[in-house]
């Protein structure tokens, strides 16, 4: 079996410790916040990020990136896209080069546009591959039935990884297209503030169903624009995540549109919560990159307008509602 080290002790870092631990594999969770660590140590549960949750004995918690990457095979980043960046730069030293890489980030860097895999790539040597799908950590945590998708052109390296993760309750599929599964884990985040907003107001089925499919829509254009295959975006990657995150009170970024409907503000909302909400910081990159590629992007103008120029959240639906029609 080999040896696993992830980097990151959020939600989603540590539900991946726990399926790892259960296929009876050696595990090293590395947090950057040492002041947890020792209460994860002795109590063996994750308080602040998934509480509730047993992490079993063979799992080892450090602050130390290097005693997490010792002689570790498969090294998995479960770090927020902002700041994937340092930590990669941090631990490149530490990591063998023959170490398969695999990225748990969804998200677009704001400084570079770049996707997770990509700023991986800048430092380390290694096979690198994505891992995104429809996968809320605290179910998951909870052992409820989820799927997966794991990508890389090598798909060698997909292979591994699906027998390492996969097990009776956890499904993992391979993809060789690595721009359409981070393009779609990342972009949904932005709709799923949109729905959070729909939800906050009680506009119903109609209105919910026809936000998940135009925000589908622009997904789609952005990242074929940018080289991704059209029917990843049809997977467990793009509508499968879509949907989940668009649909469950556990989805951070529709925390946040919930609350921005109910009148709070971004700071308040961001500031209560624990976790990163991905969909913000992303709202801003992904803007950028349609107006790079040329790519019309109605909805995230909208949560753009919304989140950084004070418009208020129902007049955001309404001018989406006041576009001049188009064809489907």
């Amino acid at each position: 079996m080999p040896k696993v080290a992830i980097l990151g002790a959020g939600a989603w870092g540590t539900t991946l410790s726990i399926l790892l631990a259960e296929n009876k594999h050696e595990v090293t969770l590395w947090s950057y916040e040492s002041e947890i660590v020792p209460k994860m140590q002795e109590l063996r549960e994750n308080k602040k990020y998934l509480s509730g949750f047993q992490l079993l004995p063979v799992i080892k918690i450090t602050a130390k990136l290097e005693e997490a990457l010792e002689e570790a095979e498969l090294v998995i980043f479960a770090i927020p896209t902002q700041f994937l960046r340092d930590i990669t730069h941090k631990s490149a030293p530490f990591i063998k080069s023959q170490a398969l890489i695999l990225s748990a980030s969804k998200g677009i860097e704001e400084s570079s546009l770049k996707r997770p895999t990509e700023i991986l790539k800048e430092y380390l040597k290694g096979e690198i591959a994505a891992l995104s799908g429809p996968n809320l950590a605290k179910e998951i945590a909870r052992g409820l039935i989820a799927a997966t998708v794991a990508a890389s052109p090598n798909e060698k390296a997909t292979k591994t990884i699906q027998r390492i993760l996969s097990s009776e309750r956890f499904r993992v599929y391979t993809n060789q297209d690595v721009i359409g599964v981070e393009l779609g884990g990342s972009l949904k985040n932005i709709i799923a503030i949109a729905a959070g907003v729909a939800d906050g107001f009680d506009l119903g089925d109609n209105a919910k169903a026809a936000l998940l499919i135009r925000g589908l829509a622009e997904i789609s254009r952005l990242g074929v624009s940018l080289g991704a295959k059209p029917q990843t975006f049809m997977g467990l990657s793009g509508m499968g995540d879509l949907i989940t995150t668009c649909q469950s009170k556990l989805s951070r970024n529709h925390q946040v549109g919930f609350a921005l409907a109910k009148g709070q503000k971004l700071s308040e909302i961001l500031s209560a919560m624990q976790d990163v909400a991905e969909g913000v910081p992303t709202c801003q990159a992904a803007l950028k990159l349609s107006k790079q590629q040329k790519v019309e992007m109605p909805i995230s103008g909208e949560v753009y307008q919304v989140l950084f120029k004070g418009k208020d959240p129902y007049q955001a639906l309404i001018a989406l509602m006041k576009r001049v029609p188009t064809n489907e």
